[in-house]
C-alpha cells in the first residue's frame, strides 16, 4: 500500500540517489541499499524508475542514463540532477537549533564533531543561520557537570534534596545510575535507599551532595525510567482532581498531563488530572485564583478553603 507520505519519501530518496551514485561509480547495489537504508529490491525498483526520469522533452540526452552491470551500478548521464536535495528553511533551522542545543548540553562527548557538523549546516544554511534563535540550557550547568562527574566516579551519594510536590527538603543516600536531559531540565536517575525505588531527581533541586566511600550498587530491581514521553506518567493509583477552569487558566491543560477535558457552556472547561500529592495541587490552585474552581476531591477542597480562610483572618486581625 502506498500513500502521500510514502510517495514523498520515495521522491526525496530519488532526488538524492543520483548524486549519491555519481560520487560512487560502480558501487554494489547491496552496498548502496545498506547506505540508503532500503532493501536491495526497493533500490532496484528505484533504479528502474530513474530510467524514465529527466528533463522535459524526454528524448535522447534528456533522461537519466546508467549502466547496471550485474550487481553494480554507474550513472552515465545525470540529466542535470547532480546535487543532493536541499533542506527547506524549516529543516535547516531545526538542525541548527538541535545542534546548538547538543553543543550546550553539559558533559556531551565528541563536542568537536558536533561543532564541525554545526559549522557545515550553518554554512549551507547561509543567512538563515543568523536567525534570532538563542539556545541556552538552565544556568546550573556547573552543577550538572559536578553531578555527572560524581556519577562517573561510581560512588554512592549523600544529598540534600528539595521536593517541590511536598514543599520539603530531605536528606537521602542514593546509588546513581545516570544523568539525563528531559524537556530542557537535567535529572539524576538513581536508586533511592530511603524510598527503596528508582527516582529521578532534578539537579537544580539538589541543594548539596557528598560522595561516599562506598560504591554505587543499584539493586537488580533498579530499572531506568522510560522518559520518551516526559518524566511524569499519571497512573490510576494517583489522586484524581477535578476542576472547573476559565479561559485564563486553560494553559494548565497543555502544561500538565490531564486525564480528560470537557467543554461546558460558555468559556469554562471541566478538567480532571492525576496528582502525586494534594499539597502540590493545593499550592498550584491557590496561585491560579478565582479562574479555577475545585470540584473534587473533598479533601483538597477543604484544605484550600482552610488555607484561604486563614489568609483572610490575617488581614482582619488588628495590628497585623
Amino acid at each position: 500500500m502506498t500513500g502521500p507520505r510514502q510517495s514523498a519519501d520515495r521522491l526525496g530518496r530519488l532526488l538524492n540517489l543520483v548524486p549519491y551514485l555519481l560520487a560512487r561509480p560502480g558501487i554494489l547495489v547491496a552496498e548502496a541499499a545498506a547506505d540508503l537504508g532500503v532493501s536491495e529490491r526497493q533500490l532496484r525498483e528505484d533504479l528502474e524508475l530513474l530510467w524514465v526520469c529527466g528533463l522535459p522533452g524526454y528524448g535522447p540526452g534528456d533522461l537519466i542514463d546508467m549502466a547496471l552491470d550485474g550487481d553494480r551500478v554507474t550513472i552515465s548521464h545525470d540529466a542535470g540532477i547532480d546535487r543532493p536535495l536541499r533542506l527547506t528553511q524549516d529543516e535547516a533551522l531545526a538542525l541548527v537549533v538541535a545542534l546548538r542545543m547538543l553543543a550546550e548540553t553539559p558533559g556531551t562527548g565528541n563536542r568537536d564533531v558536533i561543532e564541525r557538523a554545526l559549522a557545515k549546516i550553518e554554512n549551507a544554511a547561509g543567512d538563515l543561520a543568523g536567525a534570532p534563535v538563542a539556545v541556552r540550557l538552565p544556568a546550573n550547568s556547573k552543577r550538572v557537570d559536578k553531578v555527572r562527574a560524581a556519577v562517573g566516579s561510581g560512588h554512592a551519594l549523600r544529598m540534600t534534596y528539595y521536593t517541590a510536590a511536598r514543599d520539603e527538603t530531605t536528606d537521602r543516600v542514593v546509588d546513581p545510575m545516570r544523568v539525563l536531559m528531559v524537556g530542557g531540565k537535567a535529572y539524576l536517575e538513581a536508586w533511592c535507599r530511603r524510598a527503596e525505588a528508582t527516582r529521578l531527581f532534578r539537579i537544580d533541586r539538589i541543594d548539596d551532595f557528598t560522595e561516599l566511600d562506598e560504591p554505587s550498587r543499584p539493586p537488580a530491581e533498579a530499572v531506568p525510567h522510560d522518559v520518551s514521553d516526559g518524566v511524569f506518567h499519571p497512573t490510576p493509583d494517583l489522586q484524581l482532581v477535578t476542576l472547573r477552569v476559565g479561559r485564563g487558566s486553560r494553559w494548565i491543560t497543555e502544561y500538565y498531563p490531564v486525564e480528560d477535558v470537557r467543554r461546558e457552556s460558555g468559556d469554562e472547561w471541566i478538567v480532571t488530572m492525576r496528582v502525586t500529592d494534594l499539597g502540590w495541587a493545593q499550592r498550584l490552585l491557590l496561585g491560579l485564583g478565582p479562574d479555577v474552581t475545585v470540584l473534587g476531591p473533598p479533601e483538597l477542597l477543604a484544605r484550600i478553603r482552610e488555607q484561604a480562610t486563614a489568609a483572610l483572618d490575617q488581614y482582619s486581625t488588628p495590628g497585623r
